[in-house]
């Protein structure tokens, strides 16, 4: 079972929806957090329902290998497997390929590759990559695309579309005639515009449920990354979930939200997290720097995280300086509570009318923080004093 149901915008601006799925369903805009090989790294499935996660993401590619998707299928499939009872969707591994594999040889057939973990030779096909998602029981599959490199070259641009676009119309083929999945297909085409409208246009010719943006943020400006976000969602069908695959920062997620996009996954919440980098309404901080070790704050006075709730920016100071694993847990538990807490007040910003103040008010904050020594590092009162919309929001939410 699959639908989706738009309540509020149309094509190109913030838009309001619903997901369902057989495993639950949840509001869009969202944004998943990464499980690539079946666990959101420091964190634990009920970690996430305490976080109010609506739907996460696991990797095909991961998957794959280690430990295979035919033990998960014998063990009952994902969702049992790692005990999360909530929506999924799973990547189909072809970033992976380009990224990991230490060989990549693609053909029309699909992609040989050698694993990053013993480098034995492995063959994924379209069709393949179908029947592995469906026997890990995921909510919403991928088709297998193929991924390019930036800069990449017109021509080498133009043709991996074109197999991207073979490659996706042979996956929808298995679906209709083998295995029940939820296919979404995904829009390639490079930084050329004329390439990505191609084949958007081709893709919603053939018919998908869902359509992914692929292949942006790794290496372009932000203008030009906006430019085809922009491009493709003028094309894609109002009816139809987008999803921008891999991206991104908080103003990565405001903007895209603002040309249209419903679906988000990135790894910055937990990698930020173990790194010992969170994020606040007025930006990032260093939890190591010696700034904080007498500081008996929270990380963020309006966050009601189980962390800032808790323990103070001098403790986990001292946790992550001394390696203890409990930190990587604590700055995840409040990073992804921070983007639960952004794409809730974006929801709530569309359902109320005032996203554009939202997203003004957002950017000013953020783009400001950039220019300061270290922008989360205002203080308890600081906080309180320049709480500005976000302030507003929570009080709102505070009061029903």
């Amino acid at each position: 079972m699959f639908s989706f149901t738009l309540e509020i915008g149309a094509g190109d601006g913030p838009r309001l929806g619903r997901l369902e799925t057989d495993h639950g369903t949840v509001e869009t805009p969202l944004f998943m957090p990464v499980g690539t090989q079946g666990a959101v790294k420091a964190l634990s499935s009920e970690d996430l329902l305490r976080l109010r996660v609506g739907m996460i993401l696991a990797n095909t590619y991961h998957l794959y290998l280690r430990p295979g998707h035919k033990v998960i299928e014998k063990l009952g499939g994902l969702h049992r497997f790692m005990g999360w009872p909530g929506p999924m969707l799973t990547d189909s591994g072809g970033y992976q390929v380009l990224s990991l594999g230490a060989l990549r040889e693609i053909s029309e057939e699909g992609v040989l590759f050698r694993s990053h973990l013993d480098g034995g030779p492995h063959m994924l096909t379209p069709e393949d990559v179908v029947r592995i998602q469906a026997a890990l029981g995921s909510d919403i599959g991928m088709v297998l695309d193929e991924c390019i490199g930036f800069p990449s070259p017109y021509g080498e641009a133009r043709e991996a579309m074109e197999r991207t676009l073979r490659w996706a119309k042979r996956s929808l083929e298995v679906v209709r005639e083998e295995v029940p999945l939820t296919l979404f297909a995904i829009v390639q085409g490079g930084v050329f515009p004329d390439l990505r409208r191609a084949c958007a246009e081709a893709l919603c010719g053939v018919g998908f449920p869902g359509y992914a943006i692929g292949g942006l943020g790794v290496g372009e400006t932000k203008e030009r990354t906006f430019e085809m976000v922009e491009t493709v969602t003028s094309i894609l069908p109002p009816s139809s979930p987008r999803y921008l695959m891999g991206m991104g920062t908080p103003l990565d997620l405001v903007e895209a939200v603002a040309r249209g996009v419903d679906m988000f996954d990135c790894v910055l919440p937990t990698r930020n997290g173990r790194n010992g980098t969170l994020f606040t309404r007025f930006g990032k901080l260093q939890i190591r720097n010696s700034r904080y070790a007498e500081d008996d704050g929270p990380i963020d006075s309006a966050c009601g995280c189980y962390t800032c709730r808790n323990y103070s920016r001098a403790y986990l100071r001292h946790l992550f300086l001394s390696r203890e694993l409990s930190a990587y847990r604590l700055n995840s538990i409040h990073n992804v509570h921070f983007y639960q807490d952004l794409m809730e007040n974006m929801r709530r910003a569309i359902r109320a009318g005032t996203f554009d103040d939202f997203r003004c008010k957002f950017v000013e904050d953020f783009e400001a923080s950039e220019q300061q020594d270290e922008p989360g590092a205002l203080g308890v009162e600081g906080m309180k004093r320049d709480g500005g919309f976000w302030q507003d929001l929570d009080i709102k939410r505070a009061e029903g």
